[in-house]
């Protein structure tokens, strides 16, 4: 009973916080357009609780907790009669509408650089130097002469400071010769090293056979971890984007979807793990969200800068018959992913398992 709260208090702290953020982007960019906020919700349904500002905005937390919304004067009016009115989101200029609609996911982002940026001020940054520690026999960095206490200084132009740099550089080069700057014995030279390849869930990759050192936590000062915290964003998304490609081009990934049952899962072991573990789980949700956000599918904030795009383009708002069938195909696609990430997370938490044995 004690890790079930523990589960749900962890992920309506996170679903929370993760909403919270991509609304408030929405509503500061919406107050800084001149367009008028009529309600932020956290949550859907019916308001549990709710407070109206002076501003005219209705302030509520709605009795489902699964997202939230932030309903703009005119909003879904925006080509009719909405669009002529003052304060409305159809009033206001296509660049105007482009920034609002962005600002929910780039908040996301820009939360996870400042979690990161706070975590590496706070409790540290992973740290593990360039320095190989074993060799693999046989394997490509054997045969290239590097040796057990090497330290790598640089990879062609490009400076090593930790050992994921090392292992970046690498994976993007297979089958590659890399001038590798070591420092031996008090020395540094420079090796001819070829990288070879491996294959990962048919991707293929660099590989190079080496172990690093143990790793350290190292708190940096505020510019370097700011710096660090866009860096791991950045990171993120790169891996993010490798995923989705995978997804998509190569049809794998499919089975790795989780959706709320599956998020919740993971919270309840994050929160297991303490409060750190919580903080960086909210981080690469957060990235997560933005990103998913930003995939032009009709009824996502992507989708809507797709219209806006093709509105720029030309010159005038897209045909109603076009936004009706870009919603509907856009209806099926989110629906068809709502399925498939609820069975897999019924998957894993052995529902499926369980009903297949009854039947």
């Amino acid at each position: 009973m004690l890790d079930l709260l523990r589960t749900l208090l962890a992920f309506i702290v996170e679903i929370g916080v993760l909403v919270f953020v991509h609304e408030m982007g929405h509503y500061l960019a919406a107050r800084s357009q001149d367009v008028v906020v009529e309600t932020f919700s956290i949550g859907f349904g019916p308001a549990v609780l709710k407070r109206k500002a002076r501003s005219g905005t209705v302030w509520q937390v709605s009795a489902i907790p699964l997202g939230g919304y932030v309903k703009m004067h005119g909003w879904g009016d925006e080509y009719g009669s909405g669009a002529a009115r003052p304060g409305s989101f159809g009033a206001a200029s296509l660049g105007a509408k482009t920034i609002i609609v962005a600002a929910g996911p780039l908040a996301n982002l820009l939360l996870a650089v400042v979690i990161y940026a706070g975590l590496f001020m706070t409790a540290g940054q992973i740290f593990t130097k360039p320095v190989l520690n074993q060799i693999q026999p046989s394997s490509p960095a054997a045969r290239s002469h590097l040796l057990a206490g090497d330290q790598v200084l640089a990879i062609g132009s490009s400076p090593i400071r930790s050992f994921s740099d090392l292992q970046r550089i690498v994976v993007t080069h297979p089958d590659s010769v890399l001038d590798f700057t070591v420092e031996r014995a008090g020395k540094q030279l420079t090796l001819p090293v070829t990288v070879g390849q491996a294959k990962v869930d048919g991707t293929k990759i660099g590989h190079l056979g080496v172990v690093g050192t143990e790793s350290t936590l190292k708190r940096l000062a505020p510019v370097p971890a700011i710096m660090a915290g866009f860096h791991e964003t950045g990171r993120q998304i790169a891996s993010w984007a490798s995923n989705m490609s995978m997804l998509i081009i190569q049809h794998r990934g499919l089975r790795e979807l989780a959706g709320p049952l599956g998020i919740a899962q993971v919270s309840g072991q994050a929160a297991a793990l303490g409060m750190v573990a919580v903080i960086n789980l909210i981080a690469l949700l957060s990235i997560n969200l933005g990103l998913v956000n930003l995939i032009p599918i009709p009824l996502l904030d992507g989708g809507h800068l797709l219209f806006y795009a093709f509105e720029f383009l030309i010159r005038r708002p897209l045909p109603e018959q076009a936004r009706e069938a870009g919603l509907r195909v856009g209806l099926a696609i989110i629906l068809s992913l709502v399925l498939v990430v609820t069975f897999n997370d019924l998957t894993r938490l052995g529902a499926v398992a369980w009903f297949t044995h009854l039947l």
